[in-house]
C-alpha cells in the first residue's frame, strides 16, 4: 500500500506479524519492529533498541490519520492497492490517450478488436489477466484502432504499449 504524507509517497508492505512483532518493508527496506497499540490511539514502537511513541487520530473514512509525536504532527493518507487501481482507471477515463498501455505485467487473454475498428466509449479494447484476475480495458471516447502491437496469449510488461488508437475521429469517418 502507499502512504502519503505531505509531498512524500512511501510504499509499505507487511511481510509478517506475530503478536506485537511486525516485519515490514518501507520503500523496499526491511524493518523488524515491536508495535503496541493502546485503545486510545496511542502507539509504542520499538526499533533497533529505540522507543518511539505516537498518537494516531483516525478520520471518519478510516483511510486518513493525523499522527502526533512529541515534537510534530503529520497528516497521513493510506492508499491501498484497490484504491490506487481505481484512481488510475478514473484518470484514464477522463481523456482517451492515443495508445493502450499495460498498467501492470500480465497475460493478454483477448483482443476483441482489429485495426480499422471504430470504438465507442466503454467498448473493451483488450482483456488482460494479472494476479489471477481478468481486467477489461475500455476506451473512454470514440476512436479507431490503428495498430495492435501484441497478440492474444502474449505476456506483457508494465507500461508496454499494446495498441495504438486514432483519437481524432470525426463524424464523417463513421
Amino acid at each position: 500500500m502507499e502512504i502519503h504524507t505531505g509531498k512524500r509517497i512511501a510504499e509499505i508492505e507487511l511481510i509478517s506479524k506475530d503478536g506485537n512483532k511486525v516485519q515490514l518493508t518501507l520503500d523496499g527496506r526491511l524493518y523488524d519492529v515491536d508495535i503496541v497499540m493502546a485503545e486510545n490511539g496511542s502507539c509504542s514502537i520499538l526499533h533497533d533498541g529505540k522507543s518511539y511513541n505516537a498518537e494516531l487520530v483516525r478520520s471518519e473514512s478510516g483511510k486518513q490519520y493525523v499522527v502526533n509525536t512529541l515534537f510534530s504532527s503529520h497528516c497521513v493518507d493510506i492508499v491501498d492497492t484497490q484504491a490506487k487501481y481505481l484512481r488510475m482507471k478514473k484518470k484514464e477515463e477522463k481523456r482517451q490517450d492515443n495508445k493502450i498501455v499495460a498498467p501492470m505485467s500480465g497475460k493478454i487473454v483477448k483482443i476483441p478488436v482489429k485495426p480499422g475498428d471504430i470504438l465507442r466509449p466503454d467498448d473493451t479494447a483488450v482483456v488482460i489477466e494479472a494476479m489471477k484476475m481478468q481486467n477489461n480495458y475500455k476506451v473512454s471516447s470514440e476512436c479507431i484502432v490503428s495498430d495492435i502491437l501484441a497478440a492474444e496469449g502474449d505476456t506483457v510488461n508494465e507500461n508496454q504499449i499494446i495498441m495504438m488508437l486514432d483519437i481524432n475521429v470525426t463524424k464523417n469517418e463513421q
